[in-house]
Formats: structure tokens, sequence, C-alpha cells
């Protein structure tokens, strides 16, 4: 199996994911706060593999449980006999020894895998980058450096949180790096002294030609190895930066033009999904002398209005503002951008570095198949730590090794080709059916409810099994979509209309 889906994390749905789990802690066997972290972030055939062979499980009187802070409610010494009896046999092979097939590149700068701090708080200090260095991340993208004086607002994050309390959509009001310049200089100098095989890739935003041109320099001059030029911050106070760059392809490309004038190594355009399609803006860049293109940046939103006060959140003081959007929600938002520039024949020999909602290794994979020859990450970073690249690593190195690729590098846009912006491509003269697993079906009837009231009246209940009626069915796959234990899947073969 290329993805195991014994266990899920609904699973776990009541572990706390902790620091220093008391549960690893109590346990004289293994590791079970990494093994549930592993299932948390969609990798349960690595973490599986990562356990004793024997089930060292099976004669414990389940110390992590008595250790677990939420009172034993993890069913820890269940889940780890699971992954041992019933997901390592499954397995197809082994864990691969060495992580090779993940080293890539940034425009011919080598990275020892796909992944990357994106430019944000998670990048913003010296111990920070260090830290997620230390952690295994191959570069960090620094919170963009400029000459403004930035001043925060508190509070500046809000989010919108799924049933089990992870945050999906996330809202920020941040700005740029309130550092001075000369500060994050001495910062690249020491990192790159420390760490000379990580990237750096310095993100940055001017006020006019010459600024662009100047940071681009000095950046370049304190070690960096990578320009981004953000053309998409959606927050910024003053008009005329940010987004408001991005959404204009002759800035785009004049202010492209002023980096590329005073430095050597590559410059990537960080363009704002703010905008109908990237396209205009990514040409503009590869005009202006670009190598690659960063997308996508934050989505302008507003995140929940209280009904009380009637102020969107964040507030501040009793005021909110539009803000940028991000986490896994934006991800279908974000792969259709990086798409639309993987198909674009002017821009095929730029690089693209893809983010917006990568949590685990199977959103990362998307992204590459997509075309994004390098990976960033900062929501999932927030939520969850830097400990989350052991997971992004390990499961897409699994991957890999499984499908019996070489190299990362060896599927990027290999998806590109299923793609169209259009659906008069698609095939429309056949259906193919839902087909019911009774064995999972727990008869709650939501199929039902779903194609009676948003369908096609093509399910009955009797005695609480859903029965199909293909005289009515269009094959629409909505049952399957809300049917809560998984009981639907598609039929083996398609009827003709």
């Amino acid at each position: 199996m290329i993805i195991n889906s014994v266990i899920k994390r609904s699973d776990i749905i009541t572990c706390s994911l902790c620091k220093d789990a008391p549960c690893s802690g109590a346990c004289p066997h293994l590791d079970p706060a990494k093994a549930l972290l592993g299932i948390w972030f969609d990798n349960q055939d690595v973490a599986s593999l990562g356990l004793p062979k024997e089930n060292v499980c099976a004669g414990c009187d389940a110390p992590c449980e008595k250790a677990c802070i939420n009172s034993g409610k993890v069913p820890i010494k269940s889940i780890m006999s699971k992954l041992n009896e019933k997901v390592r046999p499954m397995a197809e092979i082994e864990l691969p020894d060495n992580e090779d097939r993940l080293k890539c590149d940034i425009c011919g700068v080598s990275l020892e895998n796909p992944f990357l701090l994106s430019s944000s708080v998670v990048a913003s200090t010296y111990d920070m980058c260090a830290r997620a260095f230390e952690a295994g991340w191959a570069g960090v993208c620094f919170k963009t450096i400029c000459s403004l004086d930035i001043h925060e607002a508190s509070p500046r994050f809000s989010a919108i949180k799924g049933d089990n309390g992870s945050i999906i959509g996330f809202k920020n009001i941040e700005q740029l790096s309130d550092h001075s310049v000369a500060e994050n200089m001495e910062i690249f100098r020491r990192l790159k002294e420390k760490y000379p095989t990580k990237f750096i890739l310095a993100s940055i935003m001017g006020q006019n030609e010459a600024e662009w041109e100047s940071l681009a320099k000095l950046c370049e001059d304190n070690g960096a190895d990578a320009i981004e030029l953000n053309f998409s911050c959606p927050n910024m106070q003053e008009d005329g930066l940010g987004s408001d760059i991005g959404q204009v392809p002759e800035l785009v490309e004049k202010f492209t033009a002023a980096a590329k004038r005073s430095t050597t190594i590559p410059v990537l355009a960080k363009l704002t999904p703010n905008v109908a399609t990237m396209s205009p803006a990514a040409e503009a860049a590869l005009r202006g002398g670009a190598d690659g293109i960063a997308a996508i940046n934050t989505i302008k939103s507003i995140v929940g209005v209280s009904p009380y006060t009637y102020v969107s959140q964040p507030a501040v003081r009793g005021k909110s503002a539009v803000g940028g959007y991000s986490g896994n929600a934006v991800k279908p938002i974000a792969l259709r951008f990086i798409a639309e520039m993987g198909q674009n024949p002017a821009l095929k020999d730029m690089h693209i570095t893809g983010m917006g909602g990568i949590e685990t290794w199977r959103d990362a994979l998307e992204f590459i198949l997509m075309g994004s020859g390098s990976l960033q990450v900062t929501t999932a970073v927030m939520q969850y730590g830097y400990r989350i690249i052991d997971d992004l690593k390990s499961g897409l190195n699994y991957y890999l090794a499984q499908m019996g690729i070489k190299s990362v590098k060896d599927i990027i846009g290999a998806g590109l080709e299923s793609v169209s912006d259009t659906t008069d491509v698609l095939e429309r003269d056949s259906v193919l059916f839902p087909s019911f697993d009774l064995d999972k079906c727990n008869g709650c009837g939501r199929c039902v409810i779903s194609c009676n009231d948003g369908g096609h009246q093509a399910i009955r209940f009797d005695d609480r099994v859903p029965k199909l009626d293909g005289s009515k069915c269009v094959g629409c796959h909505l049952c399957m979509l809300v049917c809560p234990r998984d009981a639907i899947m598609p039929a083996k073969k398609r009827i003709k209309r």
C-alpha cells in the first residue's frame, strides 16, 4: 500500500502532541509520541516500521497511558499494537537507509531536501533558524528585510479550527521583520558561518528601485544563497508595497530588474494570489530577469466576525483589518496557481518554490507533482513546531523508495498533464457508481440525507441499510464524501449512460 489507512488522525484525536511527551518518558521499550506524530501527519507506514519487530506492548501494563496528560484518554497501547500487528505487515518495503532521493536544488544551488521555512515569524531570528537547521530543514526564507519602521499590532493572529481543535485556516495581520537591516545581515553571517551547507533565501522589500537594488546586494554580500522579492504581502500599512506591486506586472518587472542589477545569485519573485491569474506577473518577473517564482503568499481575508461586537478577528481595540489567510484550507488555491505556472510554456525554465497549506508529506508531494521544485512551510510549523520536518522527510522519502523513484526531481510536474483549466476535456458518457461496505456501515443514514437533499435521490434506506437506485444515480460521489465511516467507495467498473 502507498497510503496506509488502518489508523487515521481521527483515531488519536484526544492526543495533545505534547512537548517532551510523558508517554515516551514512561515507556521502557519505544517512543510512542514519535509514532503518534507519524499517524497525525499521515505517515503510518514509517511509524510502524520505527517500532520493534516484536509487539512489546502485548504484556505491558501501559505506563504510557498512565503518564498521559489527558488522563489515559489516548489508547496508546492499542494504537501501538495496531501499528505493529496490522500496519507493519502491510508495508511494502523497509525504511530506506538514506535520504539521497530528497536531494534537489533551487536554481542550481544544492538543497539536502526540498523543505524550507517560508518568510515569516518562524524564520525571523538567529536562534529560530539555527534550531530549524538542527532539526533537519534544508533552508530558510528569512522574514522579509526592509528599511521600514515596523510596529506590529497586538493581537495579530486568528484562526478557523476543525472539529478536533486543529487549525485549518489561519489569518495574520503581521508585517515584515522588525529588526534593522544591519541586525539581519549579522544573523546571515552567523548562520552561514555555522551552517555553511544550509540554504538562506533572503526575502526583501524595497520602497523604490534603489532600495530593491541595495538590499539584494547586501544580502548576497552577507551570505544569502538567493533572493526572494516580496511582491505579495497583503498587510502593508503603506500603499504601493507588497501585494500592490504583485498585482501590477509592470512594477514586478521593474523591481525585479532592479534587484537583478546588483546581484549574481538567483532571484525569485514571490507573487500574490490576490489576482485572477498569476501568469502575467510571473512572465513580467521573467522579463525582469527572475530565475524563479515563489507562490503563494497569503490570501486577503476576513475571519471570525463577532456576533456581539460585530468586529472581525483579530480585534485590536475594537478594530480589525483585512489580513492574510493561510493554512491547509488554502492548499487547493495554491495548487491551482502552481499548476497554472507549471503549465505555462513561457515559464518552463523557471524554478517554482511552492507554499500554501503544506502540513504533511502528501501535501508536499502534491505541490511537487504540480511543478514545485522546492517547498516552503509556515502555518504548520506555527501550530506543531519545527519537529514536523521528521515526518515530511521520512514520509516523502519512503514514498519515493516505495515507488522506485530515484530522485524527487524526477517527479516535478508529473501531475500536470492530468490538469485542464476547462471541464470540456472530461468524458461524460459513463457513470461510476458508489459501492457500500456493509461491514463498515453503521446505518447512520448520512448518505441518504445528502443524496436526498443535495443529490439525486438515488439511495433508499431499508432497515437502516443503504441501497442504491442505479436508475437515478449519476455517480457524483457526494455520498462517499459525507460518510463518517469511509464505508462507501467507487465501484470497480463504469456503466455507460
